[in-house]
């Protein structure tokens, strides 16, 4: 096991290098002069001499490379630059920003976890009842409606006419209900569809019906038996929902006027400010792949058929 954790862990640091060079791509790729941009914020055309002395100020007629090694230097010791639409560190700002995200993002990847195996399972164990048919038309529904405009309802039937939650705001849990259920009712469906397409597979399997068939209760079999053995491509899909959750977060904290990163991205791209733009795809970017690495760190865990490439298979359960 030790073997597998240590090769899915290298093989990550080639992605995590090529995504650091992207994202430095992403912030030289902007059309126009990010100079003029920022000091365009004053409400005035700036002058040619003003440009210039912005352009120097920030190394911004370096050559690319120069800019590259500098940008990577400053991030090994925890710097993302300055932003260009005002006087402070673009860590400052990502601070204050990523704990209203961070709680967000945990809140809705746990209902959406909860609510997609729960129901997954339930229906898994009761295939084409009415019950399981039921539960299908909601979930393909919830799958299909983009989480923006579900958004849009909750604010205006449970917020404007019911007046039963605020509409935005931040600082207690009445605050964050609606942009959780925004958020998380799409990636729900779509785990529960897989959680319950797993489930029925396993469930048919000869080792679980010969488990039933010894007389073991049926919970006993779910948690033993079944649970363990369709989780593969459940976890699979837990990793990509999760960056699904970060992507959907810009869209759902403007809508809720929720002070997180995904507010700062928005005011960042309208202002062209590259440094703080940049710094929200690295993390976003990180975040990523950090989670897929855990999911495939997960396999070794739940099948040790996974572990051959690190030697201690021993041929599945």
């Amino acid at each position: 096991m030790g073997r597998y954790l240590l090769a899915r862990t290298l093989a990550a640091v080639p992605t995590l290098f090529l995504l650091t060079f992207v994202c430095f791509l992403l912030t030289t790729a902007a059309r126009g002069d990010p100079a003029v941009e920022a000091l365009r914020q004053g409400g005035q055309e700036p002058t040619p001499e003003a440009v210039a002395r912005f352009r120097a100020e920030r190394g911004l007629d370096d050559p690319l490379p120069v800019r590259y090694v500098r940008w990577l230097g400053g991030l090994a010791q925890g710097d993302f630059g300055r932003s260009f639409l005002s006087a402070r560190t673009v860590g400052d700002i990502i601070g204050e920003k990523l704990m209203p995200t961070v709680w967000l993002g945990l809140s809705a990847f746990a209902v959406t976890s909860v609510t997609g195996i729960t129901l997954g399972v339930l229906f898994g164990l009761a295939p084409n009842s009415l019950f399981d048919r039921v539960g299908r038309v909601i979930t393909l529904w919830l799958a299909a409606i983009p989480s923006f405009w579900l958004a849009l309802l909750l604010v205006t039937f449970i917020s404007e006419k019911g007046r039963l939650l605020p509409v935005a705001g931040y600082g207690g849990i009445q605050y964050m209900i609606l942009p959780v259920i925004a958020l998380s009712c799409g990636p729900a469906a779509g785990l529960m569809r897989i959680t319950r397409s797993a489930v029925i597979e396993v469930w048919r399997q000869d080792y679980v019906r010969t488990a039933r068939a010894k007389g073991l209760v049926q919970h006993r079999v779910v948690l033993r038996h079944t649970l363990p053995n369709a989780m593969l491509p459940v976890v699979t899909l837990l990793g990509l929902r999760f960056g699904q959750l970060l992507a959907g977060a810009v869209v759902i904290e403007s809508i809720f006027s929720w002070p997180g990163m995904g507010t700062a991205l928005i005011q960042a791209i309208s202002g062209r400010d590259l440094p703080v733009i940049g710094a929200y795809v690295l993390i976003a970017g990180v975040t990523f792949v950090v989670v897929n690495l855990l999911t495939d760190l997960s396999y070794g865990l739940l099948d040790p058929r996974v572990r051959l490439g690190g030697g201690e298979g021993r041929g599945g359960r």
